[in-house]
This record gives structure tokens, sequence and C-alpha cells, in this order.
């Protein structure tokens, strides 16, 4: 017997002996560690072997088939953008708006709008081969769509039953939570009954609930009161979707939204938010128009827009909507993309109505509106939030950053910044510049914070053992260089990505390595 012990030790330790002899596939040295966890940086080697961090610490003279020198710059963990709207890759299967910012990890599906089969995406996701992992949530839109159109109704027993197996389908498959979308159409005409039901079914199995609420601006509490009873009743972690104040005239009542999450918390309820660092939010112009008028499908829209009588009320509701906000007019909108006419993106609502009509007034624009919605909803971009608002919001230790992007197309149209520079934005602008939060609390709110509040088992620190999704940023430069007018570029200052042990981006350039996996949640039950 005590051969036997003998002899398995030593075993044991000759397996130990020539595993810590091995070449790592990636050596990253000489940089500062900020391991997502919150706490101060350190100077470390970081050692990388089959996709995972096998070693944190002074490697010596370790021998790897690759070596990244990152003297004079950050080790983070890659960056989890739990808000986008990357739910197709086939076109940009390479992710480069999120790669070139540190992002190695999406969920896609938010919302209320996502793919009905999971199991599907995810085969398309291993077979075709992408740059990040990505995960799903399921869109109450896309499952009520599919259940009862766009009727303006509650639903049936029977309709209820369908939409509570769509969603049970999906998460079986996969899908780390439910997700609405309560302004757009159809999940505006649902109650809170009907998200309650549904998200007890995500919760079920260990998804969470992640909200585009009702209101972000003049009815904003009352939103994160549903939201927040949403997940009190349903029993899962709730997810509030891009927060922000965006009507001027209840900007800094960041104050009292913050407030009724710090309460929920204290009361058990597993509440945080994620948020865009940038003072203009983006969203189709369907959302300007009120949701009655967008009932039934576009026959029905198209019908009531070409009737005088019907476009004066729904003219009439939407200068209520927007003076409601305090605005005068729709010039704080941009076109984002306009596919029948791509001259008019990157101009104001007043600009098109000048350039259209020869006529900017408050009236010519409301006109245009109706007349691009007639032929085919554009994108827009709105300019409505606060600094303060921002900055406030970025400081609250339960707040995460998402950049609300979908995988842009390089050059087409005039997406929102946001998409190419978000993270850039927050380490270059927010911490270096502003000194809004420290940049180990930054990391945190890209990293760990998602990562645990998602269930993504093994992400978002650097840690033995978790896997090799890395970020190497200079945190002297690092810097977002996508703007309104100019929005086609890439940021500055994170020269090294890796996926999966794998880099994706080297000395700033892709590599056109697509070592991303499907992830689903550890919560998962």
């Amino acid at each position: 017997m005590k051969g036997i012990l003998a002899g398995g030790i030593a075993f044991a330790a000759a397996a130990f002996c020539l595993q810590a002899h091995e070449p790592y596939d990636l050596v990253i040295r000489n940089g500062t560690v900020v391991d997502g966890s919150g706490n101060a940086g350190f100077r470390a080697d970081v050692g990388i072997r089959n996709g995972a961090i096998v070693e944190v610490g002074k490697l010596g003279d370790a021998q790897a088939e690759e070596t990244i020198d990152a003297a004079g710059m950050i080790v983070a963990p890659g960056f989890i953008d739990v808000h986008t709207h990357a739910d197709d890759f086939d076109p940009q299967p390479l992710a480069q708006n999120y790669v070139r910012m540190g992002v190695t990890s999406v969920v896609a599906g938010n919302c209320g709008g996502s793919t009905l089969n999971v199991a599907e995406s995810f085969r398309r996701i291993r077979d075709a081969g992408v740059s990040v992992n990505w995960a799903t949530l399921v869109g109450h839109n896309t499952v009520r769509r599919a259940a009862m159109g766009s009727a303006n109704r509650a639903p049936t027993a029977e309709e209820l039953r369908k939409m509570k197996e769509l969603v049970a389908r999906a998460m079986a498959e996969g899908a780390v939570g439910f997700s609405t979308g309560l302004q757009y159409v159809p999940g505006v005409y649902a109650d809170a009954r009907e998200i309650i039901e549904l998200a007890k079914v995500a919760a079920a199995a260990g998804g969470v609930y992640a909200s585009h609420m009702r209101n972000e601006g003049t009815a904003v509490q009352k939103a994160i009161a549903e939201t927040i009873a949403v997940g009190e009743q349903a029993r899962c972690r709730v997810q509030i979707s891009h927060i922000k104040i965006d009507s001027p005239k209840n900007w800094n009542e960041s104050v009292q939204v913050l407030a009724m999450i710090d309460a929920a918390r204290k009361r058990g309820v597993q509440v945080e938010a994620d948020q865009y660092a940038y003072e203009a939010g983006s969203s189709g112009l369907s959302i300007r128009f009120p949701a009655w008028a967008l009932e039934g499908g576009r026959e029905q829209v198209s019908k009531r827009l070409n009737d005088p009588e019907t476009w004066a009320k729904i003219k009439k509701e939407m200068i209520r909507l927007y003076e409601e906000r305090g605005f005068h007019d729709l010039s704080w909108s941009v076109v984002s993309s306009y596919r029948p006419d791509t001259s008019l993106e990157g101009l104001s609502m007043k600009e098109v109505a000048l350039e259209l009509k020869g006529d900017g007034s408050a009236d010519a624009q409301l006109e245009v509106a109706r007349e691009m919605m007639l032929r085919s909803a554009p994108d827009m971009v709105y300019h409505f939030m606060s600094e303060d608002d921002i900055a406030r919001f970025m400081r609250h230790p339960w707040v995460a950053f998402a950049s609300d992007s979908s995988l842009v197309m390089p050059g087409v149209g005039m997406p929102h910044p946001r998409s190419y520079g978000n993270n850039a934005r927050i380490l270059g602008h927010y911490v270096r510049e502003l000194k809004a939060i420290s940049l180990e609390e930054a990391v945190r709110k890209m990293t760990s914070l998602p990562a645990e509040h998602f269930g993504f088992a093994r992400r978002g620190r650097i840690v033995k053992g978790y896997a090799a999704d890395i970020a190497v940023f200079d945190p002297k430069t690092v810097a977002d260089r996508a703007t309104y007018a100019q929005p086609h570029q890439y940021p500055e200052g994170t020269p090294h990505v890796v996926v999966n042990g794998v880099v994706v981006v080297r000395n700033g350039a892709h590599t056109g390595a697509k070592p991303g996996q499907a992830l689903v949640s550890a919560h998962r039950r």
C-alpha cells in the first residue's frame, strides 16, 4: 500500500513538473494587472494555455509560443457588453467595432427583440465562427409578435400559454434571460401582469429580467417601480437597460432613481443597471409617434398617416409628447440611417425639413417625419440627456457599462458613436480626463460586475483558471475617436485583445481570428 501511495505521489509530482515546464501558448509580460475585482492594479505577467489563464505572477524566462510586451499598459479582463443588438453575425463575424474597444463578450436579444431559435443561433456561432463570445436573451416583443401579432390588447389564455412556451424553449436552449422593450410595438401594449408571468418562466430557469422600460424621462420613477416589481414578483435578477434621464424637464431625477435601486437591493431584489457614456440615445423615429398609431402593421399605420383627420390627432399627440420632455420641436433628433434617401443621414429633423420643404418650422418637421415613416422608418440619434445624470449613474456601484450597439458596417449610415467608442470613452474621457471614477472601478463595471449578474462562469476576472479573455490598453492614450459627425472611427490605445486565449487584435489590427464561444449562464436551472 505504501508503495502504491508513494508511486501515485511521484507520478502526480512528475505530471506537475512536466506541466510547469510546458511552454505557454501566450504570455503577457510587464503589464499592470487590473484584475476586475475593483482592487488596485499590480505588476505581473499572465500565462495562458489552452484558452485559460494558468498563471498570474512573475514568470521569469518561461517559454511561450507568443509573447505580448505590455510595459506601461493595463492588462484587464476582456470587457463584457451586456446590452447589445448583435443578433446577426453573418455580415460582420469579426465584430470589429466591439473587439477594437476591448469587448470580448456580448449579450444580444435586448429591448424585447431576439432570435426565436436560440439553438440554431448557437449552432451558427459555432459553425461559422465569430471573434467574440456571444450570449442572448429571449425578447418579449419577438415572442408576443409570434403569438398575437401587433394587437393592442391583453393576450388570451392560449396566447399567453404560447408565449410562455416560447420563453421556456429559449431558456432551455441556452438563453440567459428575458428582455422587454416596453416603448416598442408590440411590447408597449402589454401590462405588468403579462410581463411578470413571462419573467417567472425565465426566472425558473435561472434567467435575468432585462428591461428597456416604458419611460426613461417624464415618468421614469414609475417605470423603475414597475421594473423592480417584476423582479420581486417573478423572483428574478433585474437588469435596467441603458439607464438614463431623457427629458430636460426631469434632469437630475437620477438621484431619486438610484435611491429606488438602493432601496430595492436592501429588500433583497438583485437589481442592477447598465449605461452608455454619451448624452444622446438612439432608436427608431417610430418611438416619437403615439403607440396607438403604430398598431396593426405597416398597412394600418400608413392608412392612419394618410388620413387627414387621424394624422391631425397623431400630430397633436406628438407635440404633447415632446413638449412634456421640454422641447419645442424635433430638432434634437438626427437621422442615423434612412435607406430611401441616404443624403438625409446626419441631418437633424429641422435640417431635413429645410432640405425637403424649405421650411424648418416645428410643423414642417412633423410633416417630414410622417413622410419618412410612410416610406421606411429611419433610425435616429436623440440628444436629450445631461452630463450630470450620466456621471451620477456612472459613479453608482451597481451600474455597468454597455454600448447598446449593433454590429455596424464600416462606412454605412451615421450610427451612434457608442458603436465604436463606448468603452474607450469611459477609460479616456471619464476616468483619465474627468476623474469621474477610478480606473479599477471602471474595469470592474466592464468585467466582473456584469459577469456575476448574468452568470458567466470563470469570466470577468484575471485569475488562474478563468477564461483568457483579456484587453490590453494604454491608460495614457486610450480614447474614443468616433463622433456624431464622423462615427466610423475605431478607438485608440487598445493595441491587444485576446479571446479564449487567441489574439484577435494585435498591435491595433484585427488578426482575423474567430475564437468566440456561445455562452450560457451559470445560474441556469
